[in-house]
């Protein structure tokens, strides 16, 4: 993928767990914010929605039954919003301009998102990292995702995950399993492949939104993706 794109990167909140427990690795963050910096550094604009299961998850505590799901969507909303501070911290810490924008009003804590100031913050080089999902319960932070990405003319969505791409199965329980390059949203459909949720993918599709899935573990990992320095797969319309 070649610099000045418009990027929209999903990351995992599950991914800032500390080895102990904990629901954020400083370490892991300061990693995260100098890959996202390199990234601006190449050219490519930077938006970053991260979701909120290292502290809660929607749809789980709503599930359980002892509290609606309403609620807990609401509370995993929250979530989001402390990663995405946290993140915002880390990439100004990291040399990055950066932007929290929620979904959520929270005007003391962050800008309230809007679409032409978020294009503003783009232009202008910043990384504007977008919490509180749609802003509405019962929508994963997928959804979020290629909502914003849309919003926002990204040119693709970059879903960052724990392998290096999209398989015909599970390579942790499928050794045998086959990693594709390209697909189209059609191919991933047919095979259920489970690129994204189903109201995010169907958004996706839509739109015509490519979406890139690799990992990014590791240095420089979301800077290798776009720059075509690491495997990944593209979901393309």
């Amino acid at each position: 993928m070649s610099d000045g794109k418009r990027v929209l990167v999903k990351l995992s909140g599950e991914a800032l767990i500390a080895a102990d427990g904990y629901w954020l690795n400083p370490q892991t963050l300061t990693t995260l914010a100098a890959d996202l910096k390199s990234a601006v550094d190449a050219g490519f604009r930077i938006a970053v929605v991260i979701g909120g299961g290292n502290v809660i998850r929607g749809a789980k505590v709503g599930a359980a039954g002892w509290i609606d799901r309403a609620t807990a969507d609401s509370m995993g909303m929250l979530a989001t919003v402390m990663n995405s501070i946290a993140l915002e911290s880390a990439l100004e810490a990291a040399g990055a301009s950066a932007r929290t924008m929620s979904a959520v009003a929270m005007p003391s804590v962050c800008e309230t998102f809007a679409r032409q100031p978020a294009l503003h913050h783009l232009a202008k080089g910043r990384v504007v990292v977008l919490g509180g999902g749609t802003g509405n319960p019962f929508f994963t932070t997928d959804t979020a995702a290629v909502l914003r990405a849309i919003e926002l003319n990204c040119d693709a969505v970059l879903k960052a995950t724990q392998v290096d791409g999209v398989y015909s199965a599970d390579p942790k329980t499928h050794p045998e399993a086959t990693r594709y390059d390209v697909l189209t949203h059609d191919q991933a459909i047919q095979q259920d492949l489970k690129v994204m949720d189903t109201a995010a993918f169907a958004l996706a599709r839509e739109n015509r939104l490519p979406i890139i899935v690799g990992s990014a573990h590791g240095p420089g990992a979301v800077t290798a993706i776009l720059t075509g320095a690491a495997p990944a797969t593209r979901v393309t319309p």
